[in-house]
């Protein structure tokens, strides 16, 4: 068992050769893993003469989920620059989508102690602020002796995750007690970070309820919509994972509405070219997003292969599916379309957004499913009754906006 830094230190240089492996696996499907690959080892080519406030964030998720703190951290410190780091090609990908040129970016190094050293001398940053799950031992610990303030922001611990970090309860405790503060999403997160060793965890809630739909998404969501047919049926699976797409085709004909226009997002951009194949031998004619043509009268599936365009998908679909939960993957973002006003479907699998999925059903916003099948026939039923899915969409709406401030509440927290 890994008790110490020293010995996790150890086997971080007995696993590099697994990473490397890792990085070459990725790059088969996703070739930008080959790129950049010294920042991942703390050499960096950029440098910026403004003081930095630095914001780590891994993926996809991660990165939209900073948003609203980006956005306010601009405004109010106009002479520091942000710069967000990432650890996967998507995530990069989205932080151009949201920000363009108005942040730094960089891949964060593996958390060997010298790349970790590297990084930070780089750069300097005045504060630093993990999102969501990062526990790093070795940056933590940089970060404490050079008096860096370094944050575990919109921190959330699943039941799941709570018992891998267990496994290494006196390394995690070690490195907990080396952060500034902790600001969770929820009392749960807080506890078991509490339990964990954490001293510090303040109940702050959850930053995507603080993300507005932008109106030149809705719009271009609406211009979609009138591409599609404005009075055809509009069913959107977003963010779907490997397995789930061949679920969702499997059950599609049972609507029995055979004018309906599935639209499927996949979560990761890397398996476009995999899911067109499985639409093409379901044979349902389809469509792809990124021809950008008129859909036909006669497409039954368009497939979503863009990103940055999550919420005009939302804007034009009438019923909206949650991918990442018909199999154990623990959900994807279900605030989101809550917040477009449109009435959401998950399936079982949400523990990543336990809270926020509890409290959508509960406030009327949503509706868990066991399988395919329900989804199937709960979606035809709203399809079918548009009072009870503009009952639901009204629902979501002032779902998410009772839950918004926790942007304020980390600012708040956060000193440097």
């Amino acid at each position: 068992m890994i008790r110490t830094r020293f010995g996790y230190t150890l086997l971080l240089y007995a696993l590099l050769p697994r990473a490397l492996l890792h990085l070459l696996w990725r790059a088969r499907r996703q070739p930008a893993y080959l790129k950049r690959i010294p920042e991942r080892f703390g050499y960096y080519r950029e440098r910026t003469a403004q003081p930095l406030i630095w914001i780590h964030a891994v993926s996809v998720g991660e990165t939209r989920a900073a948003e609203p703190l980006v956005r306010i951290l601009q405004k109010r410190h106009p002479t520091h620059r942000i710069l967000l780091t990432h650890m996967t090609p998507t995530g990069w990908e989205s932080g151009v989508a949201l920000y363009g040129d108005t942040v730094s970016r960089c891949y964060l190094p593996y958390d060997f102690p010298g790349a970790v050293a590297r990084f930070l001398d780089r750069f300097r940053p005045r504060v630093g602020l993990l999102m969501e799950t990062e526990v790093w031992p070795n940056l933590i610990h940089a970060c404490r002796e050079r008096n860096l303030p370094l944050y575990l922001v919109n921190a959330r611990l699943s039941e799941k995750s709570y018992a891998r970090y267990r496994r290494f309860a006196e390394l995690t405790r070690a490195s907990l007690k080396e952060l500034a503060a902790i600001a969770a999403q929820t009392p749960d997160d807080a506890r078991r970070l509490t339990t964990l060793g954490a001293q510090n965890a303040a109940i702050t809630g959850n930053l995507k309820f603080d993300i507005e739909p932008p109106s030149t998404q809705l719009e271009l969501g609406r211009s979609w919509r009138e591409s599609y047919g404005k009075s055809r049926p509009v069913l959107l699976a977003a963010s779907t994972r490997d397995g789930e797409e061949q679920l969702l085709l499997a059950r599609f004909a049972e609507l029995a509405m055979p004018s309906v226009l599935l639209v499927i997002v996949p979560r990761h951009p890397q398996r476009f070219a995999e899911v067109a194949g499985l639409i093409e031998r379901s044979g349902l004619r389809y469509q792809r997003r990124s021809e950008n043509a008129a859909i036909d009268p006669q497409t039954r599936v368009l497939l979503g292969d863009s990103m940055g365009e999550m919420f005009a998908y939302y804007g034009a679909c009438d019923v909206a599916f949650v991918g990442g939960s018909l199999l154990p993957f623990g959900g994807q973002n279900m605030i989101e379309p809550c917040a477009a006003g449109k009435p959401v479907l998950f399936g079982p699998h949400t523990y990543n957004f336990s809270e926020a999925a509890e409290g959508a059903v509960a406030a009327g916003a949503a509706l868990r499913v066991a399988n395919a099948e329900e989804l199937m026939r709960e979606a035809r039923r709203l399809l079918a009754d548009a009072v009870a899915a503009k009952r639901m969409g009204e629902a979501g709406l002032a779902f998410s906006k009772a839950h918004r401030g926790a942007t304020q509440r980390v600012l708040e927290l956060v000193r440097w």
